[in-house]
């Protein structure tokens, strides 16, 4: 196998299902985009936003060298693509996690501890 993670390759549709898309990568090479992979949002059907031969440009996300499985990703070239806009550019892409958990709860029960919740929900909304 000649890819790696990261890898940004053309590839011809060769499939769908209601779970993703195969991707022909060259003549021994077929990934799949998981229909969660297809682009931000949501997407009922593919068949409605792919055609078995329409030309794709992928990332691949992931390699299982012991299945010879290839994950490949349409939304991240979509992301990609998107970094150039002069307001995403200046975002702060950060990731920030909206837990406590800094906190040691420990097994607390919810109801104890909801008000305390409640209260720096609504100092984060203010």
């Amino acid at each position: 196998m000649t890819y790696n993670i990261g890898d940004k390759v053309r590839g011809v549709v060769t499939g769908i299902q209601p779970y993703g898309a195969f991707v022909k990568l060259d003549e021994q090479t077929q990934g799949l985009v998981h229909i969660s992979e297809f682009k931000s949002g949501v997407v009922k059907d593919l068949k409605s936003e792919l055609k078995v031969g329409d030309q794709v440009d992928v990332i691949v996300l992931d390699i299982d060298q012991y299945n010879q499985k290839i994950s490949l990703s349409i939304r991240q070239v979509q992301m990609e693509k998107l970094k150039d806009f002069p307001i995403i550019k200046n975002m702060n892409m950060k990731r920030r996690f909206w837990t406590n958990y800094h906190l040691d709860y420990g097994f607390a029960p919810i109801a104890k501890l909801r008000p305390e919740w409640i209260h720096e929900a609504l100092n984060r909304i203010k």
